[in-house]
């Protein structure tokens, strides 16, 4: 008897979906029959990648209405853009509606929305179609996080007591596509973009395994952000080159860093905090990931960095740039880290595997988009500490209607 499988169609076909991609061929309860995007030649490119990997009889579908009206489609992971997410989650249903047979899961790719408004937008769409949902944020997959946080909490929190301090940062050098740049369609700049992973990081880290995360609850988050190095003249510049003319940082610039501190109480009655930083302003080999937890007589910590494997590249050797050390790879010569399986390494092998998974027997997942929703929400309370040089009360008012400043193209780092 053949395994069950479970059909997937992509909406998208960039940069993160090759990585959903590659990470799929250790996932053996899906295949990817699908693909869409609005750029046909690159809807091509990736339908033809996933076949090389040997993913399942992928085609490339000329709309996503024609996708999901096809049978074969049994789930969606909506890897698109953040200013088409709404409108693109808008045609799923409306396709889903018409199937005989009803889609087993959406799974959306972080951020869920770019506020609080689009976020409970999405929920609203999916709830009232009655479809499971999954919120894909892959670093709390990743094995490190979860073999260390299950190792300090089985040893070390039941004889010491539950850990009180967890860090988590990502950094790098910087998107690959233009929109991501552009605060107006991405929603905001390296807070929006990347502080949800590390949101979600210390708030795991900092709840015991098998409890919800309502028993880690944010009381006050206190946000910085700024722009380091690429609203500098000679930055300006050079991201015009390379993004193209509507990437302008010396009129409409993204905060490219941004931290925060996030204060929780804990079932317990105790407080527990997350430090959270991240940066598109990063000097280094590539993207690093980072975290810490630390507990009354214990703690752990780990860098993406750190790998086993590191080449040398004298001067004399003069090759094209690419990522086939590490993402974001910035050099390519001298000592450098190597970091052997990516997917794998950042969590997006278990991520998918546990979706499909959920999807498949009909159990829920780890993250719905209502762990979006609440993650939506503590990014824009940040964005608002920071805009008012103060500490926010969680829940804060207001939010709902907030739209960050970067978001309105109205933000003046100089302020």
């Amino acid at each position: 008897m053949g395994k069950e499988m479970l059909g997937i169609g992509i909406v998208g076909s960039g940069f993160i979906t090759r990585f959903h991609l590659q990470s799929f061929v250790a996932v053996r309860d899906a295949e990817i029959r699908g693909i869409w995007s609005p750029n046909n030649k690159r809807a091509g490119d990736a339908t033809a990648f996933a076949r090389s990997l040997d993913l399942g009889d992928t085609v490339a579908y000329a709309s996503i209405t024609e996708m999901v009206a096809d049978p074969r489609i049994e789930a969606i992971w909506l890897l698109g853009p953040n200013h088409k997410r709404i409108e693109n989650l808008e045609e799923i249903i409306a396709a889903a509606k018409k199937r005989a047979v009803p889609l087993k899961g959406i799974a959306c790719e972080k951020p869920l929305a770019r506020n609080i408004a689009e976020a409970k937008r999405m929920l609203q769409l999916v709830t009232q179609a009655k479809i499971p949902t999954a919120y894909m944020e892959d670093q709390i997959f990743a094995p490190p996080i979860e073999v260390g946080r299950n190792i300090l909490w089985a040893r070390g929190a039941a004889s010491a007591g539950r850990p009180y301090l967890a860090r988590a940062a990502e950094e790098h050098s910087g998107p690959h596509k233009p929109w991501f740049w552009m605060g107006e369609l991405q929603g905001g700049g390296v807070l929006n973009d990347m502080m949800c992973h590390s949101v979600l990081v210390v708030r795991h880290l900092l709840t015991k395994p098998g409890a919800p995360y309502s028993s880690v609850r944010p009381v006050r988050i206190t946000a910085h952000i700024a722009s380091l190095k690429w609203s500098r003249p000679e930055y300006v510049r050079q991201l015009q080159k390379s993004m193209g003319k509507a990437v302008n940082y010396a009129t409409h610039p993204s905060e490219d860093f941004a931290s925060a501190t996030i204060e929780f109480e804990t079932d317990s009655g105790t407080i527990a905090i997350g430090e959270v930083t991240t940066s598109w302003s990063f000097v280094g080999a590539g993207l690093r990931l980072s975290a810490e937890l630390l507990g009354p007589e214990y703690s752990m910590t780990w860098n993406s960095l750190d790998t086993g494997l590191k080449v040398f590249m004298s001067r004399a050797l003069h090759g094209s740039e690419g990522e086939d050390l590490v993402e974001k790879q910035n050099a390519e010569s001298g000592q450098m880290p190597v970091l052997a399986g990516e997917p794998a390494a950042y969590g997006y092998e278990a991520e998918n595997r546990h979706f499909s998974r959920a999807f498949l027997h009909g159990t829920k997942p780890a993250l719905t988009f209502e762990d979006g929703l609440e993650v939506v929400n503590l990014l824009m309370a940040a964005y608002k500490s920071a805009e008012l040089g103060r500490t926010i009360a969680l829940p804060a008012r207001g939010l709902e209607s907030f739209k960050p400043l970067v978001a309105q193209g109205k933000w003046n780092p100089r302020k």
